[in-house]
């Protein structure tokens, strides 16, 4: 019995450590991705209304490298899905979830295959910039003794919103300036932004709105009821059967 709680000691503590390892090497990664971009954009003088495929010299194959590394950050965020798997946070694999992961992954590999730079950089840098503050929540977050102090998990939705608008912005404007980038790719960025904007304004209602809030804490205040109810009755109960034995003897 001892060796096999040990064990299960031993299994959680592996449950909790990755997940904190993972959350802070994925912080570094974008840390360094966000530099890295907003260098290449600076470097490259590139435009934010519409960015030619072409046009920013050498610091094109900067950001293509660095795009490259974000590609590879898609496969390894899949990890997420394994440690709420493994913690039985089921909850969390939401549609949003899975939607987001699987179509970041294949909408990338189309980018680094037939448009790695140019106006590519911009979802890129404000996402990365994002996962610095939410992989460093989530670090902290696996930490016990942080988590009372940690308040901006809202803001970071609300920060994946305003980039999903910032995105769609851009890409309007590319759309009307319409420099050398291909068009088809500007439709479709718009329509997926529109997408993860109804998903995340959702999630975020469903989770951050007051009558979400009050719902939960009504829910609370009626278990909390129920039970001292349950426990009342049984203490009325206990005592008329006390106070019978007593009219009895």
């Amino acid at each position: 019995m001892a060796r096999t709680k040990v064990h299960a000691d031993q299994a959680a503590c592996l449950i909790q450590g990755h997940p904190m390892v993972y959350n802070i090497s994925l912080t570094l990664l974008s840390l360094y991705m966000f530099f890295e971009l907003v260098t290449g954009l600076w470097e490259g003088g590139h435009n934010f209304f519409c960015q030619d495929t072409h046009s920013g010299g050498d610091a094109d194959m900067k950001i293509i490298r660095v795009l490259w590394w974000y590609y590879f950050s898609k496969l390894i965020e899949f990890m997420d899905t394994f440690f709420f798997i493994l913690r039985k946070n089921n909850h969390q694999i939401t549609v949003l979830h899975v939607y987001h992961h699987a179509s970041m992954l294949n909408i990338w590999w189309f980018v680094m295959n037939w448009v790695p730079c140019g106006h590519s950089y911009f979802g890129a840098t404000l996402i990365s910039f994002i996962h610095v503050l939410m992989y460093s929540y989530y670090g902290l977050a696996a930490i016990p003794a942080m988590r009372p102090y940690l308040w901006w998990k809202k803001y970071i939705t609300q920060c994946q919103l305003t980039q999903c608008v910032l995105t769609m912005t851009q890409t309007s404007c590319a759309m009307v300036w319409r420099c050398a980038f291909p068009m088809g790719r500007l439709y479709f960025q718009n329509c997926y932004m529109v997408s993860l904007i109804i998903l995340f304004a959702n999630f975020y209602i469903q989770t951050f709105s007051e009558k979400t809030r009050s719902t939960r804490k009504d829910y609370q205040k009626v278990s909390v009821s129920a039970a001292n109810g349950h426990t009342n009755s049984f203490s009325s109960l206990e005592n008329n059967v006390k106070q019978r034995k007593q009219r009895m003897d």
